[in-house]
């Protein structure tokens, strides 16, 4: 099985600086939570900051009464101690509320973002022209509206308010170092730069690989969703073995990306303990010497030892934060290219009817997905009102096209296409649309009752007339057989019911809907010959009085059209009624022969 594949590239992404900025941007409407939260998170650090030292004060103090004891001047002050000891419980209690409070509050923020962007999403997504879908494929756009809204939502609120503590942290400490002693400060800091380094090295050469992992993760939920929508097919034509070759290849791809990124930002750990550990050493050595010379106390050797973790600590946080900050910032990206899409232009609704006649005009209409290779060419017909047209062709010559351009999901090239009379790029697409309804080939239906899928296109319509819609289309008899009949739920993939079946649910919703103008593309493909003939009659009455656009391969369904138009390579070479173009001998009556060839 084919993959449809969507553009993916591999070169590290150049926008992290722009995300971030738009991150930031975007947290400005619960800026009031955030900054209490970044007040909480900094006052537990700040009062974390004091614990060492005074800890080192009780260090000190007994240190002090146990020598004291020993030479007989005295003994242990324990009321000094429990002072220290009390003040210190009563800190980090506080210190405890006070992250407590800021994890429920980010986590509040966390997930207010992710549904404002989700739901950003889900709006853009109206809003973009068909072309994007077209060439994108579904389990990216997928990926995007879920792994990556996760992956921005679940950790930039942790990661903006952990920077800032690891901030507040680092320079508190600091300046508590420097109160015990600047010569230990300044010795346990020649380490620092190492760390430094380590953390850039490793940040520049992971950021590519965490660019590719989220990619990479959009591309496999592509697959994932293809094979899982086509299995039936996979099985029918023994194509396992092709499948999952192909998901084998992408899921390698995540795996190297994502053991890359993981390995590189794991080394972050290592390493800073590595240097966590020549803090250590360089302090118990200076702080040795310095005790011996009486230039600071015992206490204050433990104290310093203490701040020297508190100071790493936040460098390795960070160090192991960059890799969710990445990851982020990978993922951010991909959501703001999609919300940066084009979008179809935005056109106020208009009052009143769009269309009330249904006369249709082409003039020299001319259109190509890729505007170098026209698909259609100069392309002109009339259509009155309440005439049915059938369009034929081999695949490939621009039929679908044609009624795409008739709904305006794409604006012509050149010429243009009149609706009684208005050329329809001045009509709002919401109101073009309202005048259309439509049977396609690809059925759809949603996860909801059988009666809910028949009201889809008219939501007002009463339990009377949606049953009288299926009675037209020749289905409610198979529904009512349904266990729970008109209130049977169609699962999510709408396998509970044949594909016939849901064939002519959607021309029952068609019907309900009462349009002005009709558009069929292949509407009877999937049904048997006797339920095509009696879904033809039930056509032919809504048909009747009704402008309507017939895209057909059996040209046997379309005798009695007023007009036939036959396209091949984008153009129109013949034109007319059933009977004149089989008399002329043309394309068309090549294509309608080589059908009851077929069958004979």
């Amino acid at each position: 099985m084919q993959h449809r594949r969507g553009p993916m590239t591999t070169d590290a992404p150049k926008n992290y600086g722009q995300s971030l900025k738009r991150l930031l941007g975007g947290m400005k409407k619960y800026r009031g939570r955030f900054i209490l939260a970044a007040l909480l998170a900094l006052g537990a650090s700040v009062i974390q900051i004091f614990g060492p030292r005074l800890m080192g004060q009780a260090t000190t103090a007994i240190f002090e009464g146990l020598v004291s004891k020993m030479q007989g001047t005295g003994g242990i002050d324990f009321e000094r101690i429990g002072r220290a000891l009390l003040m210190m419980l009563g800190l980090y209690l506080v210190s405890t509320l006070f992250q407590w409070l800021q994890g429920w509050l980010m986590a509040q923020v966390s997930t207010d973002f992710g549904y404002s962007l989700r739901k950003k999403m889900s709006d853009k997504i109206h809003r973009m022209p068909m072309r994007y879908f077209e060439s994108n494929p579904v389990g990216d756009i997928l990926s995007r509206l879920t792994n990556d809204v996760d992956a921005v939502s679940s950790n930039l609120s942790e990661s903006i308010t952990q920077s800032l503590s690891a901030i507040v942290t680092v320079v508190g400490v600091l300046i508590m170092m420097l109160s015990i002693n600047w010569v230990m400060t300044l010795l346990a800091l020649l380490v620092v730069p190492l760390s430094g380094v380590v953390i850039a090295v490793v940040f520049k050469v992971s950021r590519k690989y965490f660019k590719q992992q989220q990619e990479s993760l959009g591309k496999i939920t592509s697959q994932v969703e293809e094979d899982f929508s086509g299995h039936q097919l996979i099985k029918a034509f023994n194509r396992e073995d092709e499948a999952e070759a192909t998901f084998g290849e992408t899921n390698e791809k995540l795996y190297e990306s994502g053991w890359k990124s993981v390995f590189l930002s794991g080394l972050m750990h290592p390493i800073m303990t590595f240097v966590n550990n020549l803090g250590y050493v360089v302090t118990v050595l200076s702080g040795a010497i310095l005790a011996s010379q009486g230039a600071i106390q015992v206490g204050d050797i433990l104290a310093f030892t203490q701040y020297i973790n508190m100071f790493t600590q936040p460098i390795a946080r960070f160090a192991q934060m960059s890799s969710v900050i990445q990851r982020m910032l990978a993922a951010s990206e991909r959501v703001f290219q999609f919300l940066d899409e084009e979008e179809e232009p935005q056109e106020a609704p208009l009052e009143g009817a769009a269309c009330t006649q249904g006369n249709v005009v082409f003039e020299n209409v001319t259109f190509g997905y890729d505007p170098a290779k026209p698909v259609i060419k100069n392309f002109s017909s009339s259509v009155q009102s309440g005439e049915m047209v059938a369009i034929v062709g081999p695949t490939g010559a621009g039929k679908t096209t044609l009624v795409k351009l008739l709904m305006r999901f794409y604006d012509v090239d050149a010429g243009r296409i009149l609706l009684d009379g208005r050329d329809i790029a001045g009509i709002p697409r919401q109101n073009l649309r309202t005048c259309f309804g439509m049977v396609l080939q690809d059925t759809w239906l949603f996860s909801g009752t059988i009666m809910e899928n028949i009201r889809y296109g008219r939501p007002d319509a009463t339990d009377e007339e949606v049953v009288e819609a299926a009675r037209a289309a020749h289905a409610d008899h198979f529904i009512r057989t349904l266990p729970e009949g008109y209130q049977m739920v169609i699962d999510e993939e709408a396998d509970n019911i044949s594909q016939g079946q849901k064939q002519l649910l959607t021309i029952a919703r068609a019907i309900l809907s009462d349009k002005p103008i009709l558009i069929l593309d292949e509407a009877t493909s999937n049904v048997d010959t006797l339920t095509e003939q009696r879904i033809q009659k039930a056509m032919g009455n809504l048909t009747r009085g009704r402008t309507s656009f017939v895209i057909a391969h059996r040209l046997s369904t379309i005798r009695d059209a007023d007009i036939i138009l036959v396209m091949r390579d984008g153009d129109i070479v013949e034109q007319g009624r059933h009977e004149e173009l089989l008399s002329n001998g043309g394309f068309y009556a090549e294509l309608y022969n080589s059908q009851f060839e077929q069958t004979a």
